[in-house]
């Protein structure tokens, strides 16, 4: 009996051990305390402007500012407000990743893929501080143009053609350039050879300018092209008709058969809104028009439609805005709570300002193909004071094409006006959802330029015809204008030549007289300067017209 209770006790010990060990474990797995894992990272590949790679790893959980940053940071950029990083959706449409959302919301699925590119063209890049970002813009409008996306005439392919070389390879030089110098090179959709000795030609030119000043040139007339910077998305006019919808820093642009049939300016613009495929914008009224009216097109699908929306968004709080908007409260908010997060045009220019190092150095995208590119100058901001050398000629392009200006403007002051436009977006229910109108100040700007020269004989000059003497700069400021002038002089068949180019920033809380401004500016060079002769007056003014005005 001793015996048989001894086994028995032993079994029930064994019983208890095995409800104690099922217990225990039990209370592990419902226990709060987990075991934390670590975050796991996604390997990103970005294509840069370059066509080169650059691969990192992020944090899966990780927003999209965070990759953004780290591919600026490779790319030593500072003024990078102007750029943004874009993905391919299921439907292989280009996007723009977000910065503010975590990158795994925004790529549902597949490899994490991105192409870096340039999001909102200035549209003056002489207003940008420094070389390098300018350069990445060339590298973008390049890629434009050889993709088709900003078309050009001949002259036009050919002349920002030699710019492209002369920037990477240098002077032209008969003993190192063969006939091919320049096959590896594409400038255009269709590459011609009658297009290539058109480069050559114009390149042959442009002895004596830096890579830095090439670019300039490239961007002071691809700026112009009627193209330039506009994003085109696909859509249908109220009759069905295939259009294009593009957008811009000015505004909102109709094509249809790739001319243009309407223009929409930002400020003409009081709403822009979707609902399902649609498209809407609500016009102000005209000086002779009594009520608003609301113009809608029909795109692909829904989200293409809200893409079209996000675009226009980013355009208009970038360019016309001083601050972006406040992000609308998670609180019963309908419609789509997307806000433009980035700094906006006025902020970023206001922060190169303040740009205080040396100008890096960076080695253009063929100098690592070609031996005999020159002058690498990636660290030297646009200016006429060519240091570093003993003699440059000038060269001019004024019997191939329109002269090109080589007074840029400054960081241009401004008045304060205002302006309102409200975004909102409609939910699948039928909810509309209404944005308080909000008035925000708008940069207004009065140019003047006056260019005046003097031509005298020096009996004592020995130099090479059109060798440049001088070149300088001054600035000064006061409460009320800012003036540049620039004092070029040269030497051309024993004749010495000085060039004076003055640019006069007026600006002001109260109405400028125009007339007056001009004719004492006039009087002021004159006086200055009374042995020389007023060549050239240009007069630029930037402003809005209020719509108490009669807003065109």
């Amino acid at each position: 009996f001793a015996a048989g209770a001894a086994k028995q006790l032993e079994y029930q010990q064994l019983e208890d051990d095995k409800l104690s060990q099922k217990s225990s474990s039990s209370k592990l797995s419902r226990s709060p305390l987990k075991i934390v894992k670590k975050p796991k990272s996604m390997q990103c590949k970005v294509i840069l402007l370059d066509g080169s790679e650059y691969t990192c790893d992020v944090e899966k959980r990780s927003r999209g500012q965070v990759l953004f940053d780290k591919v600026c940071e490779h790319l030593n950029l500072l003024e990078k407000d102007y750029f943004g990083l874009t993905y391919r959706d299921a439907e292989n449409q280009k996007n723009w990743l977000d910065p503010a959302k975590e990158i795994k919301k925004q790529i549902r699925s597949g490899a994490w893929h991105f192409s870096f590119n340039v999001k909102f063209y200035p549209p003056d890049p002489a207003q940008l501080s420094e070389d390098i970002t300018r350069y990445y813009l060339c590298l973008q409008l390049r890629d434009d143009i050889v993709s088709g996306r900003l078309p050009c005439s001949f002259v036009t392919l050919a002349l920002l053609g030699s710019y492209t070389v002369q920037s990477e390879l240098g002077d032209y030089d008969p003993d190192e350039c063969g006939n091919d110098y320049i096959s590896e090179f594409r400038f255009a959709p269709n590459h011609t050879k009658e297009l290539e000795d058109k480069v050559i030609e114009l390149h042959k030119s442009h002895r004596g300018m830096t890579p830095a000043e090439a670019e300039m040139h490239f961007l002071e007339n691809a700026k112009k092209l009627s193209m330039y910077g506009v994003d085109l998305h696909h859509a249908k006019d109220s009759e069905g008709v295939e259009i294009m919808l593009g957008v811009c820093a000015s505004g909102l642009l109709i094509y249809r058969d790739r001319l243009r049939i309407n223009r929409f300016a930002w400020p003409k613009v009081l709403k822009i809104s979707y609902k399902r495929n649609n498209f809407y914008i609500k016009i102000r009224p005209g000086e002779f028009e009594q009520f608003e009216s609301t113009i809608g097109f029909k795109l692909p699908n829904h989200r293409a439609a809200k893409r079209l929306w996000k675009v226009c968004v980013e355009h208009h709080t970038f360019f016309r805005l001083l601050l972006p908007e406040a992000p609308p409260k998670k609180f019963l908010t309908l419609g789509s709570k997307f806000r433009y997060s980035g700094r906006t045009q006025a902020q970023t220019r206001r922060a190169s300002a303040l740009i205080d190092r040396p100008a890096p150095y960076f080695e253009r995208s063929s100098s690592k193909r070609y031996t005999m590119s020159r002058s690498l100058d990636g660290g030297r901001h646009y200016s006429l004071t060519l240091k570093g050398r003993e003699k440059a000629k000038i060269m001019s392009l004024c019997k191939l094409l329109n002269s090109h200006s080589t007074c840029f403007p400054l960081v241009q002051s401004s008045t304060v006006k205002t302006e309102s436009l409200s975004f909102g977006s409609v939910s699948p229910g039928g909810v509309k959802l209404e944005i308080s109108t909000k008035e925000v100040p708008v940069v207004h700007t009065e140019t003047k330029t006056i260019t005046y020269e003097s031509s005298q004989v020096d009996a004592g000059a020995d130099l090479e015809p059109g060798v440049l003497m001088s070149a300088q700069t001054i600035t000064s400021e006061t409460t009320s204008t800012t003036t540049t002038t620039h004092i070029t002089k040269t030497v051309k068949g024993g004749i010495s030549e000085t060039r004076i180019e003055k640019r006069i920033v007026i600006t002001g809380d109260a109405d400028i007289d125009h007339d007056q401004a001009l004719a004492q500016a006039i009087k002021e060079a004159k006086e200055q300067h009374p042995d020389m002769s007023v060549t050239k007056v240009v007069v630029h003014k930037e402003t809005e017209i209020t719509p108490e005005d009669g807003e065109d």
